[in-house]
């Protein structure tokens, strides 16, 4: 997106720094933020309401800075990132420098600086339960995630009932997918996933054995991700008909990044070769 608004070196006095006496008599920071955004239809128009506020930002800016205290600045460039993404719709992604003057390292300098970057993503996250009462253990999952901080559902397929995969004689599946906007990164949001799983009593005793509760990240974005606990897009995904058959229905054209082929193409082609 190349749209963007630019604030530089806003002088703000707040309250941070490792030192009590930082915490207590407060100093000056400078604050600068880059916003990426689409203003066409503001342009166009020539209409404020269309654009996100300059005035706005620097305020929202100041009250956070001001009304929070924390030790390290890094911290809180993260949170100025992160309250402005969840506060300006038309935002998506910010970089935030954070400029500390005379910084008290015993060395003469003018600033030290930290920098972060934040961004909204689009994930698709698969849900199943076949244990217990299947139908709430993944609502609660889906209410779980629309409270995480950085997470909004977007969109949920409807839940379909499915036979177990992998040879395992178990009950039948109960099978979903959501949509999910996030600026948590892959690995935080797994591990957001696993509380979830945890919370509702999963066990991992047995590989594709029955569950509470299975919650996998299939896509992000068109990130391709191999580590020894993660793997996006998820390695089976296009193996699996109670995966995108629920994908499809709220998704039909995002595309599997390593084949390049979308939901509704990996669809006709697994049921082709099942007929």
């Amino acid at each position: 997106m190349d749209d963007r608004i630019q604030i530089h070196d806003l002088a703000v006095f707040a309250n941070h720094g490792v030192f009590p006496e930082e915490n207590k008599l407060g100093q000056k920071f400078l604050v600068s933020a880059e916003l990426f955004t689409d203003f066409s239809k503001a342009a166009e128009k020539d209409e404020i309401a269309l654009s996100t506020n300059y005035g706005d930002v620097c305020r929202s800016i100041c009250d956070f800075m001001k009304n929070n205290t924390f030790r390290l600045i890094e911290t809180a460039a993260q949170g100025v990132a992160e309250d402005l993404l969840n506060h300006y719709p038309l935002v998506s992604g910010v970089r935030v420098e954070i400029k500390k003057p005379w910084a008290p390292v015993g060395f003469p300098l003018d600033t030290v600086s930290v920098s972060t970057e934040c961004w909204w993503h689009t994930a698709y996250i698969a849900l199943g339960s076949n244990m217990g009462n299947k139908e709430k253990y993944i609502n609660d999952a889906v209410t779980g995630l629309s409270d995480t901080k950085g997470c909004i559902v977007e969109k949920v397929s409807d839940l379909i009932i499915t036979k177990p995969y992998g040879g395992v004689g178990q009950d039948d599946f109960l099978n979903g997918v959501l949509r999910l906007k996030t600026y948590l990164s892959p690995m935080t949001l797994l591990e957001r996933l696993h509380r979830l799983e945890s919370k509702a009593k999963r066990m991992r005793k047995i590989h594709w054995g029955p569950r509470t509760l299975d919650l996998d990240i299939l896509l992000y974005d068109n990130e391709i991700i191999d580590t020894e606990t993660l793997h996006i897009p998820h390695i089976d995904m296009q193996n699996r008909t109670f995966v995108l058959e629920p994908l499809v229905q709220i998704a039909p054209f995002v595309r599997h990044p390593i084949l390049n082929k979308t939901a509704e193409q990996l669809l006709y082609e697994l049921k082709g070769t099942h007929r």
